[in-house]
C-alpha cells in the first residue's frame, strides 16, 4: 500500500509541476496582462493544488495533511477572486486588450 501511495503522490507531483511550468511559460509568452493573468491563475492554481494534494497523500502525520488540504482550499477560494479583481483594476487603469483579441466585453462606458 505504501508503494502505491508513493506512486500516486509522485504522479501528482509530476502533473502539478507540468501545470506550474505551463503557467510560467504562459507568463512569458502571452501578449497582454489579461491572458497572462489567466495563465497564472488557472494553471498555477491547478499545479499548486496538485502538488499540495501529493504532499497530503505522502504525509504520515495528520497535521501536515490537514495543512496541505487547507492550502488547497485556500488556493481554490482566493486565486480566481484575486485574479478577477486584478483584471478589473487593470482595465479600469487603462490596460487595453492585445490587438489580436476578438471582442471587448466591457465597453469604455461601462461601470468598472
Amino acid at each position: 500500500m505504501s508503494e502505491l501511495l508513493t506512486l500516486i503522490s509522485a504522479a501528482l507531483l509530476v502533473v502539478g509541476s507540468f501545470f506550474a511550468l505551463v503557467a510560467s511559460i504562459g507568463l512569458l509568452r502571452l501578449p497582454d496582462v489579461y491572458t497572462r493573468m489567466h495563465a497564472a491563475s488557472k494553471a498555477g492554481t491547478m499545479g499548486s493544488c496538485l502538488m499540495l494534494i501529493a504532499l497530503a497523500i505522502h504525509a504520515t502525520d495528520v497535521g501536515t495533511m490537514s495543512r496541505a488540504l487547507a492550502g488547497v482550499v485556500f488556493f481554490l477560494l482566493t486565486a480566481p477572486v484575486s485574479s478577477h479583481l486584478l483584471a478589473k483594476a487593470a482595465y479600469a487603469v487603462g490596460y487595453r486588450l492585445h490587438s489580436s483579441s476578438v471582442m471587448d466585453d466591457m465597453e469604455p462606458g461601462d461601470n468598472v
